[in-house]
């Protein structure tokens, strides 16, 4: 994995905090995590921003878990990390989605958020 371990210690606060609000199925809690103005692909059409985060999020079942691996971060610019992930979707009554994803976080005045998410599911 290329970055620097302090690289790799920003990108796992910011997706532990994710992942963290997704395990207990708080939308806006997820969505805290975001830019204001973050593109999110998630396995449904594209959405811009806070809202479109939080009603995605409220529309996954409850016992949704996300369980992540880093497999790459990269310097994009002194403010903004590229994170690439691999992360296992679980749910309590069916198989669980394996899928990459790619994040692009940066660094806003209070702390880093996640300005782009996009997930590409594996078969």
């Amino acid at each position: 994995m290329n970055g620097t371990s302090a690289q790799e210690a920003v990108l796992r606060g910011v997706m532990d905090r994710w992942k963290s609000a997704v395990d207990a199925h708080e939308p806006q809690q997820v969505a805290s995590n975001f830019t204001e103005d973050a593109v999110f692909q998630g396995l449904r059409p594209y959405t811009v921003g806070r809202q479109g985060v939080t009603e995605y999020y409220d529309s996954q079942p409850l016992g949704l878990t996300a369980d992540y691996r880093v497999l790459e971060v990269r310097e994009l610019a002194e403010d903004a990390l590229l994170g690439y992930l691999h992360v296992d979707f679980s749910f309590t009554d069916r198989p669980a989605i394996k899928a990459n994803l790619g994040v692009v976080v940066r660094r806003t005045d209070d702390r880093w958020r996640i300005a782009h998410y996009q997930v590409s599911k594996l078969d």
